[in-house]
């Protein structure tokens, strides 16, 4: 298979998204009465879940069918533009801007169906076939989604996001024809870490956060310190893992790097979170360790499951390693539970583990 390189549109497509992750992070610093509420969870998935499903709708067209064209350039930058009434749209109050969000994110999903339908005539053999699959069900979920311009309250909601499943659905109803026109591994997984990236930015956003929020007094900056060296931890395990322990030429559907990383992406966003949370103090203790260490669990869980299809059969870890890593984690979980520890000593323990997480791993 061919080397396809990630060009600098593609890059500057996912600069755009930089602000929606930002807009949907941000949902989960709403603290009422000690904790966030059932009502601010969910807001954050429903944000996040369209994030990630428009990024990824275009990322996997450009991976099998992307040129490089004049073409393809203008409808990328046509997108564009739909990602800034989106980002523009994320709001805690969805009712007041569901329509410009709407638009937004059915305008990028509608854009890319249109180039799989361009592309159909232009592939031959299977290829040809996957572009007509995607161009035709692809607007299945679409038009569902569009009548919920017709109701309201939670109805709305209700047809919105059946629609937007029924799309993320496609692709696996369809597997079968995309084994047979398997992804470009390399540049997949390239895609996938670059945003992953943003996603880490996030945490760097909370670590500055937390200066400015306390004027660089000495607790402040030893819970930077910490929360500075919890990041190069992960980037350490994630990239390190991307860059030498896996089979870039393994022919693929993709499924488990694209549906994989929605966990990823959602437990980051988490972890973001929770360090400003766990400083700022205003979380009841119980609620910000169980929820800090829900989003380490799902980053441990979903980075395994990722990379496990894709790593080189000899340099995948052992079964004793995963039991001794997840052991360590309910060891920890359980006994802050019974030992109240200032946040420094929580963050200090999760860096130690993403620290042993990455040195066993890689």
């Amino acid at each position: 298979m061919l080397i396809k390189k990630v060009t600098w549109l593609e890059l500057f497509y996912d600069l755009l998204f930089v602000a929606a992750v930002s807009k949907a992070t941000h949902v989960l610093l709403h603290v009422e009465h000690g904790s966030i509420s059932w009502e601010h969870m969910e807001k954050f998935i429903m944000i996040f879940i369209p994030i990630w499903w428009a990024w990824v709708g275009q990322t996997v067209y450009n991976n099998r069918f992307g040129q490089d064209s004049i073409t393809h350039r203008i409808f990328m930058i046509l997108q564009l533009f739909f990602v800034l009434i989106m980002t523009a749209s994320l709001n805690i109050d969805f009712d007041a801007y569901y329509v410009s969000f709407f638009v937004g994110y059915i305008g990028l999903r509608g854009l890319t169906v249109v180039q799989y339908l361009l592309s159909a005539p232009k592939e031959t053999a299977h290829k040809q076939e996957t572009a007509r699959f995607f161009g035709i069900y692809f607007w299945i979920g679409i038009v569902i989604s569009s009548f919920s311009l017709f109701f309201d309250s939670w109805v709305r909601y209700l047809i919105l996001y059946t629609g937007i499943a029924i799309d993320i659905l496609v692709p696996l109803i369809g597997r079968k024809k995309l084994v047979i026109t398997p992804i470009h591994t390399e540049h997949l997984l390239e895609r996938f870490a670059q945003f992953t990236l943003i996603l880490l930015g996030e945490s760097v956003i909370s670590m500055l956060s937390v200066l400015q929020s306390d004027h660089f007094t000495v607790s402040s900056i030893v819970f930077a310190a910490l929360a500075f060296v919890l990041v190069i931890a992960i980037w350490w395990q994630y990239f390190e893992n991307m860059e030498k322990r896996v089979d870039k030429s393994k022919q693929s559907a993709g499924q488990t790097i694209i549906y994989g990383h929605l966990f990823i992406y959602l437990s980051l966003s988490m972890l973001a979170a929770s360090i400003q949370l766990l400083f700022l103090g205003q979380v009841d203790y119980i609620f910000v360790l169980c929820f800090t260490f829900a989003s380490v669990f799902i980053y441990f869980l979903s980075v395994l499951l990722v990379f496990h299809q894709y790593r080189l059969s000899h340099l995948k870890p052992r079964l004793r390693v995963i039991f001794f890593l997840t052991g360590i984690l309910c060891v920890l979980f359980i006994l802050n539970i019974f030992v109240v520890v200032p946040p420094h000593l929580i963050v200090a323990e999760i860096m130690l583990f993403f620290l042993l997480f990455a040195k066993t791993t890689v």
